[in-house]
């Protein structure tokens, strides 16, 4: 089949966000590959550690930011973009409670990756069916891509200061996915500007000032990146800045306004699952592999395992109250197999303790008149 014509790539990328629209997603674009701008960027803030212990971010040169060099003939990028604000509990509110845990919202539900992949999958196959034979591969963070460089040049949205993607009518609650193609498509126009303005609202939330600056964030100081990321022990001087947080961090979308337009995900698969929108601490301490296992599958979070769910918990509980639940669940760790688990409980039994010795006995700041 010869290659379409001009006019019929134009119907053919009109088609291709129709289509990207009846199988969920809420927007598609397309982009062409000339990301130099975000290269130099990214190539800084490689060079600066920022990246910490993630060397998987370093390993591929530029084929992150040359998308040719990673699938050869690639001319244009059709990316993706699927909302994941679930319902469920109140975010803030479960951020305020020290007795419960909180997880990154996009992390409630069924994993997106295969969920997405999926979708983009049966959209290439609709192309295929409409335009014959073409090169195309589908990515969910599944090779290195700059799937947020890529998705601004598609006209999805800008790169907000937290280093977010944000689209003026939905936010930033949304998953991103790709289709590196050879066909030659008409692309979006990008968007002119970047509409932050001089709000800082994300650099000064971020429990672990981990925005050094805007469009800069040390992943070494992130707290999704100590969640989730780093596999040894997390740095003592940041563990009373996760609060109740053990799996990633939500609070520099939670205070952008632009996600005052964000909506409820349509997506059931993205719902809350085993109650992690609210759990319990003292009960997650409580779960062994077996159960861990059980109940988060299919969940991003199976992907950190056990051993270091149970550091988090337990650095959450170490920031809380020292409740008598709080310190039996604490003292029951005390002889789990892992180092990095004891370490972590005793260093929460210990700061609670040191919370009750200054409380005083009778709670309120020692013996009154």
């Amino acid at each position: 089949m010869p290659p379409p014509a001009p006019d019929q790539l134009a119907d053919l990328a009109r088609a291709i966000r129709r289509w990207g629209v009846d199988l969920g997603f809420q927007q598609v674009g397309i982009g062409g590959v000339d990301l130099d701008r975000h290269e130099a960027r990214f190539l800084h803030w490689l060079e600066r550690g920022f990246h910490g212990e993630m060397e998987y971010m370093a390993r591929h040169g530029t084929r992150r930011s040359r998308p040719a060099e990673l699938e050869p003939g690639t001319v244009r990028v059709i990316s993706a973009r699927m909302d994941y604000w679930p319902p469920g509990r109140d975010a803030v509110a479960v951020l305020r409670d020290p007795a419960r845990g909180y997880v990154s919202r996009y992390a409630l539900g069924r994993d997106y990756h295969k969920l997405l992949r999926k979708r983009l999958a049966r959209l290439v196959e609709r192309v295929r069916e409409a335009a014959g034979g073409f090169g195309a591969r589908v990515f969910v963070d599944s090779a290195p891509v700059l799937e947020k460089a890529l998705a601004e040049q598609a006209g999805l949205g800008w790169i907000g200061k937290h280093s977010n993607l944000i689209h003026p009518r939905a936010g930033s609650w949304f998953f991103l996915g790709e289709i590196y193609t050879d066909l030659p498509l008409p692309v979006d126009d990008a968007p002119t500007g970047n509409h932050c303005g001089t709000c800082a609202a994300c650099i000064d939330a971020c429990p672990t000032r981990a925005i050094v600056a805007p469009y800069q964030v040390d992943a070494r100081l992130c707290i999704s990146y100590l969640t989730i990321e780093l596999h040894g022990p997390i740095p003592p001087a940041l563990r009373p800045l996760l609060g109740n947080r053990i799996y990633g961090c939500d609070d520099c979308q939670l205070v952008c306004p632009w996600n005052r337009f964000a909506r409820l995900t349509g997506e059931g698969d993205f719902a809350p699952r085993n109650d992690l929108d609210a759990p319990e601490l003292t009960a997650l301490l409580g779960w062994e592999e077996t159960e861990f296992l059980r109940r988060t599958e299919g969940s991003p979070i199976r992907r950190i395992g056990h051993e270091r769910w149970l550091r988090n918990v337990a650095v959450a509980l170490g920031n809380g109250a020292a409740t008598p639940a709080a310190l039996a669940a604490l003292r029951a760790r005390l002889a789990h197999p892992s180092v990095l688990v004891r370490e972590h409980v005793q260093w929460a039994l210990e700061r609670l303790d040191r919370a009750a010795a200054a409380a005083g006995p009778a709670g309120g700041g020692g013996p009154g008149p």
